[in-house]
């Protein structure tokens, strides 16, 4: 927490240009699918991330929450991807980033279609509809709306499997008809397998059935250890060994010519339970002033003003979390970079009149209106090291 003389009453804000863009076009979930399609010989589809080698059979397995810095934080949990550290994003031992917000809804949506969120549509955990001016949760998708013009994109695996390519999705039987899944990673086939095992064994299956493949698997459970234990409980570093074995499984049953990268959603922090660290705004009448609709997460927030106070809310904003938080208009938000860069129409208005995302160790919760998200102990969503790195582990065979 930032300390301040009495006679320094008014601190300057964060500035906006002083976040940490993710780096969309080069090195970003949003590019991966699209470098190894192009890989493919899957048509308009381009190699972003430049330092990836084409592989005739592609599988990426998505462990939820798995952030660069936890992984790298916990060598002993994980020896098997500790191993692969220097092999991530090509060999360079580097990680890549997440996207704009760090967050499950808007990742995965990056993953499958090979957008970033500012063209997708799907920018946040709650975005207001324009439509309806009501908030929209893109992970659970309630109130329900209807898919195909939310986010009316193809996915990378409709391309792939309009080019030839075998396509499939390997996850829990949960997954198989979601709107979610419908918008981000249809195309091809989709096999739901309930375990982990079966998962990783049905992958290397999918892979080896075709010259040409690529496959997708998903694993959910280190996220969720996170949000309700921490990052670093003894059931979080439980489910990291879990997986940890699960890599391995499926690395040793790859068939020849395949690569598998090994990435995340997004990574996580603890934010400890006093009110330096959790800024409640259901009880807090300045940020709760001129404010309609409050969307996103507590490390990533959508702001709506009602109509004629979105300035003034901006400015109070800035003067009450401006120090923790980059706070900036839904215009600064996208001029920066934000959300990639460019903005689709349909999906200006589900951007808040203004973005707070967070620097430090704090969270914006809404104990009222968000009592189970206000809870979590491990939260993510901002631009953060800790919650935008993720890895690109590799193995080949």
């Amino acid at each position: 927490m930032a300390q301040h003389t009495a006679w320094d009453t008014h601190p300057e804000p964060l500035p906006v240009d002083s976040a940490p863009v993710p780096e969309y076009g080069t090195g970003s979930l949003a590019d991966l699918l699209p470098t190894l399609a192009a890989g493919l010989g899957v048509p308009g589809m381009t190699a972003g991330i430049t330092e990836l080698t084409p592989a005739d059979r592609n599988c990426v397995f998505l462990i939820d929450g798995l952030g660069w810095e936890q992984l790298r934080a916990h060598p002993d949990d994980a020896p098997f991807l500790t191993s692969l550290l220097d092999t991530s994003r090509g060999g360079t031992g580097r990680p890549i980033t997440a996207g704009y917000p760090a967050t499950t809804a808007t990742s995965l949506a990056s993953v499958g279609t090979g957008l970033p969120p500012g063209a997708h549509g799907l920018p946040g955990y709650t975005v207001r509809n324009p439509d309806t001016g009501a908030l929209m949760n893109q992970l659970r998708w309630q109130p329900w709306t209807a898919p195909g013009p939310w986010q009316p994109y193809p996915t990378v695996f409709q391309l792939a499997h309009e080019a030839g390519v075998h396509a499939a999705q390997v996850s829990s039987p949960t997954f198989a008809n979601t709107p979610l899944t419908k918008v981000a990673l249809s195309g091809g086939e989709f096999h739901g397998r309930l375990s982990g095992e079966d998962r990783m064994d049905c992958a290397a299956e999918q892979l080896a059935g075709a010259d040409r493949a690529l496959v997708y698997t998903y694993y959910a459970e280190v996220d969720g250890a996170g949000h309700r234990f921490g990052v670093d409980s003894d059931t979080w570093r439980g489910r990291l060994g879990h997986v940890d074995r699960l890599v391995q499984r499926l690395a040793e049953r790859l068939p020849p010519r395949s690569a598998l990268y090994v990435t995340a959603d997004h990574g996580m922090i603890d934010v400890p339970f006093d009110e330096d660290h959790r800024i409640d705004f259901d009880e807090d009448w300045e940020l709760k002033a001129g404010v309609a609709l409050l969307g996103g997460e507590g490390r990533a927030r959508h702001v709506y003003a009602v109509p004629g106070a979105h300035n003034d809310v901006l400015t109070c904003w800035r003067e009450v979390l401006g120090e923790q938080f980059w706070v900036a208009s839904r215009d600064e938000a996208i001029a920066a970079g934000w959300f990639g860069p460019r903005i689709d129409d349909r999906v200006y208005g589900r951007i808040g009149d203004v973005v707070a995302a967070a620097r430090d160790d704090v969270l914006l919760i809404a104990s009222e209106r968000e009592p189970k998200e206000s809870a979590m102990v491990g939260n993510h969503g901002s631009m953060t090291p800790a919650e935008q790195l993720v890895p690109l582990l590799e193995v080949r065979s």
